[in-house]
């Protein structure tokens, strides 16, 4: 039944994903059993969507981080089986601990964070997900949103090496060219 279910959801949103106008871009690195995906430029709440469009119309299913307050009911009904994961986000070392729980506690498991941390233009990223990568030993795949070419695909799979400067260095260059819905809120390097 849990299969058939899960087929006509992607069947769906592969639909749905055409017929709102927008194409794959590179697709490899997506099946990585267990990894934490940086998904870049996060401008729009509609990135959320048509994120959750796209990676379910490929069949697969990547949890998210949501914070705790989010997840009372009714919304809990919404939020659990899209994926939610809830998180109590003032306490950022027990983030970190809580998802590489997850991790080692599923064979397959897929989280999706926007390393900017809001939709408004910011200079730094925020690190979690390269420490959640870095803490449950997994990789990180990047995965990008072109509004322009209406276009979600992967840019890369990158192993964290511990130098985190010059690791958020070289994953931000990955994003370089891709433009969020609203351009002027996305800052590459």
């Amino acid at each position: 039944m849990r299969t058939r279910k899960r087929a006509f959801w992607q069947i769906l949103c592969r639909w749905i994903y055409k017929k709102i106008g927008w194409t794959y871009g590179p697709l490899e690195g997506i099946e990585t059993p267990k990894c934490v995906i940086c998904v870049a430029p996060h401008t729009s709440n509609w990135d959320f969507i048509i994120g959750k469009i796209f990676y379910t119309s490929l069949g697969c299913n990547a949890r998210f981080l949501i914070k705790k307050e989010w997840f009372t009911f009714p919304l809990n009904l919404i939020f659990g089986p899209l994926g939610g994961v809830p998180v109590n986000r003032s306490k950022a070392a027990l983030v970190t601990d809580q998802v590489t729980k997850e991790f080692s506690s599923h064979k397959k498991f897929q989280i999706a964070i926007t390393p900017e941390g809001t939709r408004k233009p910011v200079k730094e990223w925020k690190r979690g997900f390269y420490y959640i990568a870095q803490a449950a030993s997994v990789p990180i795949l990047l995965i990008y949103i072109d509004y322009t070419k209406k276009e979600i695909g992967v840019c890369g799979l990158f192993h964290p090496t511990g130098d985190i400067r010059n690791d958020l260095q070289v994953i931000r260059t990955h994003y370089r060219g891709f433009n969020g819905r609203y351009k002027e809120n996305f800052i590459d390097v």
